[in-house]
């Protein structure tokens, strides 16, 4: 009989493991996933034409809060946790409950889960959200592009919305945004890319993906998501670390074993931390992993008018997922606010309504900031309302992109920008060059 098997995830690593392992596994019987952390993303099936021919109704996709129940009730012999950015102790908790529900508790590999690609892969992930992950990637993709490469940006996936419609996207230019409705969390992440002349895939089905992607490019380059390793098999690995939260490259799954696996690790925001934290993650990667490279960078900001923050009663918008389970407090947009001369941050939670009051109830550690989630129209429009009724004179965006194009501001408002600044040697392009140096 063919192992039942229930895959915890949360519309990402969950989908891919499914594709590359268990789709067309006789040995086993994905009998459902269950879904967190993402708003919205339960109560769907995934679908037939993405599921295989030993799927012809699909898998449906339940609340994770269901896990005991449907253990029970589909006679589970194992379930695979399939998702990033949890602590250690939340991921034995779920094991612990999985055993005592009777089934298997199973975390998957690499070599279970990666795929291989024809050309060469450079792959940029991190030991949390929001350690400066994205900023790394851009940078690598300008330098192997100055290099005189052809770069294909393959993103982690964020597959929201209709799954049969997002097996396999390409973007090119901001039309393709608006083609494949793509959500805020997802702007945030392409557009960026997209500004430096990149081309960016992602969507579900992640080795149709890399083939299309090896078809137009010389190396691959992978833009991780959360602090998950990998789908593919790398040949530089970059793990980028935050000395802001001191310990937590030990401390998190999966991102000690991106901490294990790396080749070079980058230490990010060094300007802003405090000496002794910098020296501390230092010590723990050398610990986790003496082998690997370690380079030194801050994240510089720029803003668009420093001048109009000055005296102003603000309200600070950041990036969604980095204050939510990323665990940050504030990001650039906060530290441009204090740098800047603000009179006063004031704190959006009174205003919050709907899904942006239930995220702030949901993560309660998020200090007085907004985080920008947009997982869809309706929250679009929550997070629209909330900046609305806020008693501000300005809003200081410091998401990614530029929210005023996805929202509509009734508030005058400035932007906040921040990129990888190397310290010292060595540098990304020192390393990029060693490796693959024509």
């Amino acid at each position: 009989m063919p192992i039942r098997t229930i895959i915890m995830g949360a519309a990402g690593r969950d989908f891919h493991n499914f594709n590359v392992f268990f789709r067309d596994n006789k040995e086993y019987e994905v009998v459902a996933f269950t879904a967190t952390q993402i708003p919205n993303i339960e109560g769907r099936t995934y679908p037939a034409e993405l599921a295989g021919d030993l799927y012809p109704n699909g898998i449906p996709i339940y609340p994770e809060e269901d896990l005991p129940r449907l253990i029970k009730e589909l006679d589970v012999d194992q379930v695979v946790f399939a998702y990033s950015d949890v602590s250690h102790e939340y991921v034995m908790h779920k094991a612990a409950l999985v055993n005592a529900s009777g089934a298997d508790f199973r975390l998957m590999g690499p070599r279970s889960t990666q795929v291989k690609s024809r050309r060469p892969v450079v792959s940029v992930c991190a030991v949390r959200t929001g350690c400066g992950k994205s900023q790394t990637t851009r940078r690598v993709s300008l330098l192997l592009r100055d290099m005189g490469y052809r770069v294909a940006v393959i993103r982690h996936p964020m597959p929201y919305g209709d799954l049969v419609k997002q097996a396999v996207q390409r973007f090119a230019d901001y039309s393709d945004l608006d083609k494949h409705e793509c959500t805020i969390e997802e702007r945030e992440e392409y557009e960026p890319h997209l500004n430096n002349g990149m081309i960016v895939y992602a969507g579900v089905d992640y080795e149709r993906i890399l083939r299309q992607a090896e078809e137009e490019a010389d190396i691959i380059l992978w833009d991780g998501g959360n602090n998950d390793i990998p789908f593919y098999v790398s040949d530089l690995h970059i793990v980028v670390a935050d000395p802001h939260r001191p310990g937590h490259e030990s401390t998190y799954y999966p991102g000690e074993t991106n901490a294990r696996m790396a080749d070079v690790f980058v230490i990010n925001k060094v300007d802003t931390a405090e000496p002794d934290a910098v020296i501390t993650v230092r010590e723990n990667l050398h610990r986790l992993n003496p082998d690997a490279l370690v380079l030194e960078a801050a994240s510089p900001i720029f803003v668009d008018d420093p001048e109009a923050i000055r005296g102003k009663r603000v309200l600070v918008v950041e990036d969604g997922p980095t204050l939510t389970h990323g665990g940050m407090a504030y990001g650039a947009g906060y530290v441009a606010a204090r740098r800047f001369g603000a009179a006063e941050i004031v704190d959006p939670r009174p205003f919050a309504v709907r899904s942006i009051a239930e995220t702030y109830k949901k993560y309660p550690n998020t200090g007085p900031i907004l985080p920008a989630m947009g997982y869809g129209k309706e929250q679009m429009k929550d997070l629209e309302e909330t900046i609305r009724r806020a008693d501000v004179d300005l809003v200081i965006i410091g998401t990614p992109i530029d929210l005023r194009r996805v929202i509509t501001l009734d508030k005058p408002s400035d932007r906040v920008r921040y990129e990888l600044q190397e310290i010292g040697q060595p540098t990304l392009e020192d390393i990029l060059r060693a490796k693959f140096g024509k």
